[in-house]
């Protein structure tokens, strides 16, 4: 797949599921990402959240492209009911949200990530920092988030 550096890591360790990829330097990697994020979420039976997601990971790894340098990695695991999207670079610089004027062409995506996530953030890495969102995990079939007893989601 262009836009693919590496191929895929995953694991499944104590109900947790994750998978991450490095992603080639080339604006085919949102292209890529997209794909990846798609593939996954529905490999893990989530459907819910997979045009969101697909929209959010698609502006965090622009950005990284974009504003970063150096390897960019994105991961993607499911915990406790929640989505978790990172993308992590090698720029310690952290992204900040942005009022953008109504003809600006740039300087939305921050502000999707905020509107649309359950919540995000930006961490400081060792070799750079990881741009994280989550989503509420929903299964295919039903209306229940993973991992939350029935009783608690209604």
């Amino acid at each position: 797949m262009k836009g693919l550096a590496a191929s895929r890591t995953s694991a499944e360790m104590n109900g947790c599921r994750s998978a991450s990829w490095t992603l080639a330097r080339d604006l085919g990697s949102v292209r890529a990402a997209r794909r990846l994020t798609r593939a996954t979420l529905a490999e893990w039976d989530l459907q819910d959240p997979v045009e969101v997601a697909e929209l959010l990971v698609s502006e965090l790894v622009g950005n990284a492209l974009k504003h970063a340098r150096g390897q960019v990695r994105l991961s993607l695991s499911v915990v406790d009911g929640l989505v978790r999207c990172e993308v992590e670079d090698e720029d310690p610089r952290l992204p900040r949200l942005c009022d953008a004027a109504v003809d600006d062409e740039s300087g939305r995506g921050l502000f999707l990530v905020d509107t649309l996530s359950s919540r995000w953030d930006a961490v400081p890495t060792a070799g750079g920092k990881v741009v994280r969102f989550d989503l509420p995990a929903y299964a295919a079939a039903g209306t229940t988030p993973l991992d939350v007893p029935a009783a608690l989601a209604a």
